[in-house]
């Protein structure tokens, strides 16, 4: 044992000789005892520090304690990690009733890039984005022709609607070789829906990523579906896919009224002006846009960049004009009064 170090018993000395043995050296002492229970430390003569021991926590304390955090850490985790535990399969339902694996997929449609189509009595015309991964890639093609008489515009995964629209291709040309007549529109969307409603309802398959917009022509007129990937399907009169689609549906929903009276050429405006609404500041040219049309007497094909970029141009022009005319408006009334000098008899104005 280290000889500055002295050991005192508490049960052979009372506290004042304590604390005068302590005083009196410059040694530092550890008290010990069960008589007085404290630890007495000091660094020099008359430098006496007094703590009380600490605390002994006991083992079940440390142990609920401990089951507590690591609850907290597992809960913690769970939230950042999981969603819930009802999205692990395409066939577990929710409590509330809800198919997440399916509503993810409709998020993923939500994600490409817009697509856009309107329909008259008498035409149909489907419009997407361009969309390129970079600068030195090519866009994919985002508008499929069906048959003559059917076209369809996608948005979510190129490569769900590259197979969806190779399926709609097969039954038209099925239908058109054993009848020997063109498919109705309605028909083929059906046929559709209930193929993508099989792979809400498997576990081994996911729902497809992709919203399809189907326009068509037959003998019931101009027809515009929306293709959900729950299986759903409407008919519209115009409507927008995709990524920022809200702004052109803003647009569409504003002039829909009169698109069942509109001419083909009116119709095609529409469009673009639809799919510039989704750029949201961004130039728009013929190169960031594609166009189709179909219609009676015409059968479906794409429209080219140089016809796209003369219609851009024309309402381009327009604006600017429109732009021009209402900022020389304001000046009209300053030249009726002149510059005051037409009539002497008119009082100057108090200041």
């Amino acid at each position: 044992m280290d000889p500055n170090f002295k050991l005192f018993d508490t049960c052979d000395l009372d506290t004042q000789g304590l604390i005068a043995a302590l005083n009196a050296t410059t040694d530092a002492f550890y008290v010990s005892g069960a008589g007085l229970g404290l630890r007495i430390e000091t660094a020099g003569c008359g430098g006496l520090t007094r703590k009380e021991p600490p605390e002994r926590e006991t083992t079940a304390g440390k142990r609920k304690a401990s089951d507590e955090e690591e609850e907290e850490e597992e809960e913690r985790l769970n939230k950042k990690m999981f969603r819930n535990q009802y999205d692990t399969d395409v066939t577990t339902w929710s409590p509330t009733g809800r198919l997440f694996q399916v509503e993810y997929a409709m998020e993923a449609v939500k994600q490409g890039s817009a697509a856009i189509g309107l329909r008259s009595r008498s035409h149909v015309v489907l419009a997407c984005v361009n969309k390129a991964q970079s600068e030195l890639s090519s866009h994919q093609k985002k508008i499929f022709k069906v048959d003559d008489h059917i076209g369809v515009a996608i948005a979510g995964l190129t490569a769900d609607g590259r197979v969806l629209s190779r399926y709609m291709r097969s039954e038209a040309i099925n239908h058109s070789f054993t009848y020997e007549s063109p498919l109705p529109v309605g028909r083929l969307v059906v046929h559709l829906a209930d193929k993508a409603q099989v792979c809400t309802q498997r576990s081994w398959k996911r729902p497809y990523g992709v919203g399809l917009l189907v326009g068509g022509l037959d003998e019931s007129g101009a027809h515009l579906y929306y293709n959900c990937p729950s299986g759903n399907y409407f008919e519209y009169q115009a409507f927008a896919i995709g990524s920022r689609s809200q702004a052109a549906k803003t647009y569409l929903e504003r002039r829909f009224e009169s698109f069942a009276d509109s001419s083909r050429e009116d119709l095609i405006k529409d469009a673009i002006l639809a799919v510039r609404e989704t750029l949201q500041g961004e130039t728009l040219k013929s190169s960031l846009c594609t166009v189709s049309v179909l219609g009676v007497g015409e059968p479906f094909h794409f429209l080219d960049q140089e016809t796209i970029q003369n219609v851009i141009d024309t309402f381009e022009k327009v604006a600017d004009e429109e732009e021009g005319e209402g900022e020389a408006e304001p000046a009209a009334p300053a030249e009726e009064g002149g510059d005051g000098t037409g009539d002497q008899d008119v009082a100057p104005m108090e200041t």
